[in-house]
């Protein structure tokens, strides 16, 4: 058990506090005949985090998740979801903070809007849409190189 006593210092610690559905919306703009098609659909998903800082602790974490599925140019299906959770984040180090917010928040909210997405393209009338694991470690480290040109630069 550490505390602040003494000299040690207390353990991180990271708290959900609430996760909810911002905003969500799927299309099936050409059934029932897209219902029909049985070739194996061209599908597309862009994924984004973002963050806002609430209070000293406390952080809201929201996760964009973008897809369409096209067979040739007609549009089978498409959805936006934008899965969001309040994530309470004390006694991590500064230097640290960046990397838990963009890489484990998102990393707990992934399987629940992976679960939204699927069940919205089954109800749609698909087989449900299952979502590979996502490797935001990479995601942050991307997004950290195309950020250090930025600050280079002004």
């Amino acid at each position: 058990m550490s505390t602040t006593n003494g000299g040690q210092q207390a353990a991180p610690q990271l708290n959900v506090l609430a996760q909810y559905i911002k905003d969500f919306s799927f299309e099936n703009p050409n059934a029932p005949q897209s219902l029909m098609a049985g070739q194996q659909p061209q599908i597309n998903i862009q994924i984004n985090v973002g963050a806002n800082p609430m209070s000293d602790t406390d952080i809201e974490v929201a996760l964009k998740l973008e897809g369409k599925a096209q067979n040739g140019e007609n549009l089978l299906f498409g959805f936006e979801l934008e899965f969001a959770g309040v994530f309470r984040i004390q006694n991590v180090p500064q230097e640290s903070l960046n990397a838990v917010v963009l890489i484990e928040c998102p990393r707990l909210l992934f399987p629940f809007a992976r679960e939204i997405v699927a069940t919205a393209v089954r109800n749609g009338g698909f087989p449900p849409l299952l979502l590979d694991p996502v490797d935001f470690v990479a995601l942050y480290r991307q997004k950290m190189e195309q950020m250090q040109p930025q600050q280079a630069t002004v």
